[in-house]
């Protein structure tokens, strides 16, 4: 079977929006989620004969995905998202990029961009705008972090991201470290940067 190009962790309705935004561009997914069976329902339903590969464990996860192996991890912001990034850390290669497409506030952003790439893989934190709805038709996307990262992450985010009358898509590398999450932020709550919505 064919290697997925990306594996998504998180199979909120967000996380499900956008493996099946992916999908429909034409790259295959791996996912996986701490409750195997929204795993099974996802595969065996909404993503029944899709190029989507349901996933039991971060291990199979990895296994599945084509090298430099890219991980969106879509977990609630927080610990949660440190705990995930130690428990993918050792089954990487260095190279591999994690992705947080979570609402993290940007100082950790910068702080675990740091910490990945100390361990020699790349960290992309984003920002991902339009709700439900816009994971699904197009979210807009604000990219930031490891800037080696930014070729490899490039053609499947600015394939799913909405785009503008003259084609051009609503993505962009907004910087290093923590620059999508603090681009996100700022954009939810002008004037008022460094506040976290949602």
């Amino acid at each position: 079977m064919k290697k997925a190009d990306i594996g998504l962790i998180g199979l909120a309705v967000m996380g499900e929006n956008l493996v099946m935004n992916m999908e429909s561009k034409g790259f295959t997914v791996a996912v996986f989620n701490r409750t195997t069976s929204k795993v099974d329902a996802f595969v065996e339903g909404r993503a029944a004969g899709k190029n989507i590969i349901g996933c039991h464990s971060l291990q199979e996860l990895v296994d599945n995905l084509e090298k430099p192996r890219k991980v969106f991890m879509m977990v609630k912001a927080g610990s949660a998202v440190d705990s995930m990034i130690d428990q993918l850390l050792p089954l990487l290669e260095d190279g591999d990029i994690l992705i947080d497409g979570g609402n993290s506030h940007f100082p950790d952003t910068i702080r675990r961009t740091e910490y990945v790439e100390s361990k020699g893989k790349l960290y992309v934190g984003t920002g991902v705008s339009g709700g439900e709805e816009g994971a699904l038709k197009g979210p807009s996307m604000m990219p930031g972090g490891s800037p080696a990262a930014w070729p490899h992450v490039k053609p499947i985010f600015q394939a799913i991201c909405a785009k503008v009358e003259d084609g051009s898509p609503c993505c962009d590398w907004v910087g290093e470290n923590g620059a999508g999450h603090f681009v996100k932020t700022d954009r939810d709550h002008p004037g008022h940067p460094g506040i976290q919505g949602h």
